[in-house]
């Protein structure tokens, strides 16, 4: 038995020791054919899921925190969008983007509707977050004929060449890979608790770096294309900017005709408690990329931009295979529907519930050095004392196995950062007891280190 079932109130989710010896079986296998550069933090093989709980293959019962990383937005397995599959598979699984189908078209039409953009917008369909931001960085230097790149450090965009030119979340994710795609100058992300500037507003002085130091010194401003950002920073720390910055972001791009591009990927489709995370500070992006939680775990991701930039794609400019698959849009658009009418509302009222359970935590555990977030997007940062607000590395470590071994699946990121991402149907129920296991896991880790 495991040192957290023994500690734990909660080992009635847990039925054997973990990983259990189906699961076992099933890992020994798995470390003989599947690459190990998947980055897994626990021994979860997962049998079957409904809403927010996830089953293992041992039977052993967790309430999911993390969504597949914020994909599976409607929860797993939800019924109309499991059916919205079964229907669209009866009629056919594929046909090249070469063609037409109207699946596609309606998923385009809804996009067009509910894209954070003053004018009527068009969507290319790829097959994943990294492809939507290798689609948004084309379609920009097309249309500009710039080819510079701003983009931020702590952030996340995919990790093929062009997207990792711009991941600065970790250095693991670039080690090896160089050169990636040239071009891109990172800048800090404004992070009023942990500032890189001696200036009480963090996202006023990134601006100002921007336009008086790298423009001036390193950067032609009439050679970038693009300015890359995460309205909310993922990876890199659930980091939530300055209220005036993004605005002023947007103010800055408009002054030297340089592009906006908003990563909604992992912050987007409701996960703010707004359907685009941008919406929060009524900023209009000129191009958007969404992906992960867009159809609830099927493989299907958009480059959204402004119509009077993407029409201007001439046939054959951008193009793949599987994108806009009839499958993935089915999906989608049951996904849309309900993130529309229920579970963008139920991640705003739960999150403002489950940011005032964790800042009385933190009031409790001064391991806790900050709570943040918007919607069901939140992170929690541990530091050891908070003076230094040196990283807890080590603490945040244990406490995500902690919380595995007591029945709930959590994610970090950032250097020191849990993140609370779980599906936006959570009930309150679900998240009280979540709640309750991660208090007792707290507990568990701070008595052993």
């Amino acid at each position: 038995m495991t040192l957290a079932q023994t500690t734990s109130k909660f080992t009635e989710r847990i039925i054997t020791d973990l990983p259990g010896p189906k699961a076992q079986a099933l890992l020994a296998r798995d470390a003989q054919v599947v690459s190990p550069s998947y980055p897994r933090d626990y021994p979860f093989v997962m049998d079957y899921g409904r809403g927010a709980e996830v089953w293992d293959v041992d039977g052993n019962r967790f309430i999911d925190f993390a969504a597949g990383i914020a994909v599976t937005s409607t929860g797993h397995a939800h019924p109309q969008v499991v059916q919205a599959i079964k229907d669209a598979s009866d009629k056919f699984l594929h046909i090249s983007s070469d063609y037409y189908h109207e699946l596609q078209i309606k998923l385009g039409e809804k996009m067009s509707r509910l894209a954070p953009m003053a004018e009527p917008a068009m969507s290319f369909f790829t097959n994943s977050g990294t492809e939507s931001v290798e689609g948004a960085l084309k379609l920009a230097r097309y249309v500009s004929g710039r080819s510079r790149f701003i983009g931020f450090l702590g952030g996340f965009h995919g990790r093929t060449m062009g997207s990792l030119s711009f991941t600065a979340s970790k250095f693991t994710q670039q080690d090896r890979f160089f050169p990636t795609m040239p071009g891109v100058t990172h800048v800090p992300y404004p992070n009023n608790y942990r500032p890189l500037f001696a200036a009480q507003d963090q996202g006023q002085a990134v601006l100002n770096y921007i336009e008086n130091i790298l423009f001036q010194s390193n950067v032609p401003a009439n050679e970038v294309a693009a300015i890359l950002i995460e309205p909310i920073q993922g990876e890199g720390g659930y980091i939530v900017p300055p209220d005036g910055f993004l605005p002023g972001l947007r103010e800055l791009c408009d002054r030297y005709g340089i592009l906006l591009i908003t990563d909604e990927v992992q912050s987007g489709v409701g996960r703010s408690g707004k359907m685009f995370a941008v919406e929060h500070w009524g900023v209009q992006p000129d191009i958007m990329t969404t992906a992960k939680g867009l159809a609830s775990g099927m493989p299907i991701g958009t480059v959204t931009a402004r119509k009077s930039l993407m029409e201007k794609w001439a046939p054959g400019a951008h193009g793949n295979t599987y994108g806009g698959n009839p499958l993935c849009c089915a999906a989608a658009l049951a996904t849309l529907d309900l993130v529309e009418q229920e579970y963008m509302a139920n991640a705003a009222a739960l999150g403002d519930y489950l940011l005032g359970r964790m800042q009385d935590l933190a009031q409790r555990y001064p391991l806790i050095g900050q709570v943040r977030g918007k919607g069901l997007m939140i992170g929690m940062e541990f530091v050891e004392d908070r003076e230094s607000k040196k990283p807890a590395k080590k603490f945040v470590s244990e406490l995500i196995h902690e919380a595995f071994y007591n029945g709930l699946l959590l994610l970090p990121c950032g250097v020191s950062t849990i993140r609370f991402m779980p599906p936006l149907m959570l009930s309150r129920e679900l998240a009280d007891e979540a709640m309750e296991i991660f208090e007792q896991s707290i507990k568990a880790v701070s008595d052993r280190l």
